[in-house]
């Protein structure tokens, strides 16, 4: 069964990334997994320290490793309960976003963990647009935790316990459905496996006779994507957690919110379409509508390579 072991926690000392920190710390603890926490501050160049030795006499070399070492003992502080000697903790110059990145590659993560700063759109995420920029480029899935999520508890307990996957039976909804399912089966878990109709596109998707009826059509669209979506379910993951079905009409978006408040979900779980722009994400630009206006963490998976 698929599991998180390896999991990576960028952190830039605000409420938001405290908030990401402590579920990064509740995931390691829940599947054992090590975590890392990673500050990456802008790099700040040698030469704008006073005199050639800097304001202390202390040569420029020295003086930046000087303060690395003071930025991670301010790391551990702010960690707080989230500190645990298990976890390794990483002090980085350079530009945030590469140094993620690489860092996810380097310590082969397979989940970065971050926070948002609420429902004003992707550009003022944690760090700028650095976590639209990870959500775009990033080879593993990504937690994105908004500031009004839940708190989790301290101790060893499962994070997710209401998870809704939305799909739209792309392969990369197929990859997000394999995660959603791993954690739903892990934790004794009630899943919502849902599908948004927008009328009247769906109605070319499928076979439907001739002179039939709107109401009679939507009937039909709807039990077909029921169908869809149940026979996409293993019959071993059954016995494992609650797996429901919906099918639901409107907006894309605004119909996974709706639904994910009606379950008192707390993870959503998306698929992301490659490493191109926003637009490309599945559902187009509806991932990011739902992270900016989730109440939950939303899991973001990327699509596997060469698709």
């Amino acid at each position: 069964m698929m599991s998180f072991e390896r999991i990576l926690c960028p952190v830039d000392f605000s409420d938001p990334s405290r908030r990401a920190l402590n579920y990064a710390a509740a995931l390691s603890r829940w599947h054992g997994a090590p975590l890392t926490v990673l500050h990456a501050p802008s790099n700040v160049p040698v030469f704008e320290v006073t005199g050639p030795f800097g304001p202390l006499g202390t040569p420029p070399l020295m003086q930046k490793e000087r303060d690395i070492t003071e930025e991670a003992a301010d790391l551990r502080r702010f960690m707080g309960p989230a500190n645990d000697t298990s976890t390794e903790i990483v002090v980085e110059r350079g530009d945030a976003c590469s140094e993620i990145l690489r860092q996810a590659i380097d310590r082969k993560a397979d989940l970065i963990v971050m926070g948002t700063h609420g429902r004003t759109g992707l550009r003022h995420v944690l760090l700028g647009s650095v976590t639209e920029k990870i959500i775009r480029n990033a080879s593993c899935p990504v937690l994105v935790v908004p500031p009004h999520a839940a708190a989790v508890g301290g101790d060893a307990s499962a994070v997710f316990k209401r998870i809704v996957c939305a799909t739209d039976f792309s392969k990369p909804s197929g990859a997000a459905l394999t995660y959603a399912l791993a954690l739903a089966q892990e934790a004794d878990a009630r899943l919502t496996l849902l599908h948004v109709i927008e009328f009247p596109q769906a109605l070319h998707d499928i076979p439907l006779p001739r002179g039939a009826e709107a109401d009679r059509l939507h009937a039909v669209a709807e039990a077909e994507y029921l169908r869809r979506l149940r026979a996409q379910v293993p019959a071993q993951a059954r016995m494992y957690c609650t797996v429901a079905a919906r099918v639901s009409e409107g907006k894309p978006a605004r119909a996974i919110l709706h639904v994910a408040e009606e379950e008192q979900a707390d993870l959503i779980v998306m698929g992301v379409q490659g490493r191109g722009t926003v637009e490309l994400m599945v559902f187009g630009s509806n991932t990011h509508a739902v992270i900016r206006g989730a109440g939950c963490p939303v899991l973001v998976v990327p699509a596997p390579r060469g698709t």
